[in-house]
């Protein structure tokens, strides 16, 4: 017997009156529903995974890094070099309560408590000159203003003191017997004649186009370049340095620096070997800090107090002061900042530092022998 076929419903006839009528269907949909996410993959699932393997010789060099960092921890507490970080350790306060300035057989002291200040290499006291009071009072400060032992150990936390001992060891090495050539005086003179042949105010941009910015009065960032480096040049050709010419090392389109006419070395050079150890120990700070021996040549002797001074009868009211110094050094940075923007915590930290420097060469080099 033949199995009866079903039909679906919706394929079935509608029946009106024993009568078929046509039936139209509402969609074609197929009657198996589509597979979306076929399993297109063959074969057996994949392995667990396991550990790997060290290298036996990666592992012998890392154990043997722990024992000896643990071998260095055991010799630092054992000489006492690790209590820093310990919270009760004395480096983490102060061992004085008062700082003050004292004048003792000739020389001015930093008293912390009734402790002198001494030199962090040679344990030498630290004395200043009597005519550098100011310099004396700021040594004073800038210990008052340290929270614990700890932070006199570190050189950017103590600039000033660094300086002046400086200055000391400069004054120390030039009274041994030893040769000229072979003093810190004559290292010091080597690496600031270095700056003359790559002078930032001497380095001056190319003449300006058509398209290049201007400030509000006209000028292009060149005009504003030589007219400050003329005056700075002006200045040490009639007071410090007379009878020389000083040339720019960069001018026009050139990419190779210039040369000084022959004999303005040897007499820029002569000049700085003949400074005091505080007047050189002045000049290196402010060439580094500027990049440029003539700016900082203008800056020490219109403020020194000693030989290469220009004396009360030269003062003038409107000095070159930390701040004209450091516009004239940052010049074109300055320009540049100004019409593009500058980047945060890169050249608003640059420019105090710089400022920061310059100040400090201030009070080095000054004395009570010159109005400040």
């Amino acid at each position: 017997m033949q199995s009866t076929m079903r039909i679906p419903l919706r394929f079935a006839p509608r029946l009106v009156n024993g009568a078929a009528l046509p039936i139209r269907p509402l969609h074609a949909s197929a009657l198996k529903a589509a597979n979306v996410a076929p399993v297109v993959g063959t074969g057996p699932p994949p392995e667990a995974p396991i550990e790997r393997t060290i290298n036996p010789r990666v592992e012998r060099r890392r154990k043997q890094a722990e024992m000896l960092k643990t071998a260095k921890a055991i010799r630092s507490a054992k000489d006492g070099k690790g209590a820093a970080s310990s919270p009760g350790s004395p480096m983490k306060r102060r061992f004085w309560k008062d700082v003050r300035v004292k004048e003792v057989d000739g020389s001015l002291q930093v008293l912390l408590d009734a402790r002198p200040l001494r030199h962090p290499n040679t344990k030498e006291i630290v004395r200043v000159p009597l005519d550098k009071p100011t310099l004396a009072t700021a040594l004073a400060i800038e210990w008052d203003l340290l929270t614990s032992a700890y932070q006199a150990t570190k050189q950017h936390l103590i600039p000033l003191t660094s300086l002046v001992c400086r200055a000391i060891d400069i004054a120390a090495d030039d009274a041994l017997d030893k040769p000229a050539d072979a003093t810190i005086r004559a290292a010091i003179a080597e690496s600031v004649m270095r700056y003359l042949d790559t002078d930032s105010l001497l380095c001056w941009a190319p003449p300006a186009g058509q398209f290049d910015p201007r400030n509000d009065a006209g000028e292009s960032l060149r005009d504003v370049q030589k007219q400050i480096a003329e005056e700075t040049v002006t200045f040490l050709t009639t007071h410090v340095w007379p009878g020389i010419t000083i040339r720019p090392v960069l001018d026009g389109h050139s990419i190779f620096p210039a040369s000084q006419d022959e004999g303005v070395r040897d007499v820029v050079q002569g000049w700085v070997m003949g400074l005091s150890a505080w007047e050189i120990a002045g000049l290196e700070r402010a060439v580094l800090a500027g990049k440029s021996l003539t700016a900082a040549a203008r800056f020490v002797a219109e403020w020194s107090s000693g030989p290469a001074g220009l004396g009360a009868s030269k003062a003038r009211e409107n000095r070159f002061g930390a701040e004209e110094a450091a516009r004239a050094t940052s010049l074109e940075v300055d320009w540049q900042s100004t019409h593009w923007g500058e980047v945060d915590d890169t050249h608003d930290v640059n420019k105090e530092d710089v400022r920061r420097q310059l100040g400090s060469v201030v009070l080095l080099v000054s004395g009570t022998s010159k109005s400040s």
